[in-house]
């Protein structure tokens, strides 16, 4: 079975929260909250009762990571603290760190 590579300077970002999203804490937990704009979502909100802002809840792992994602913090150390608060349940672990930013990146919730 192929083992995934992470690139090495892929694990050297520093990636950072977009500043346009509204997140806060409660009980540990991140819930980010979403804007839905633009023309389609009016529609949607007035047709469908879409709300005007979505939240979402962080796991546990996630919401640490969160945290964590300062600009000033590359993902190798992010990975380091991770594996040091969550041991084995964070594996396989930088293969789960990197899919996960990259879905937060795929939706503009990080830089």
């Amino acid at each position: 079975m192929k083992k995934n590579v992470i690139p090495q300077d892929f694990l050297e970002k520093k990636p950072k929260r977009a500043v346009h999203i509204k997140w806060h804490i409660e009980n540990d937990v991140v819930t980010l909250e979403i804007e839905n704009k633009g023309f389609f979502n009016r529609i949607a909100q007035k047709f469908f009762k879409k709300p005007k802002t979505s939240y979402i809840h962080l796991d546990e792992m996630g919401s640490f990571i969160w945290k964590h994602l300062d600009g000033e913090t590359s993902l190798v150390d992010i990975g380091k603290l991770v594996e040091e608060k969550f041991g084995e349940k964070a594996n396989p672990l930088y293969e789960r760190l990197s899919k996960y930013i990259s879905i937060l990146q795929s939706y503009g919730f990080v830089d």
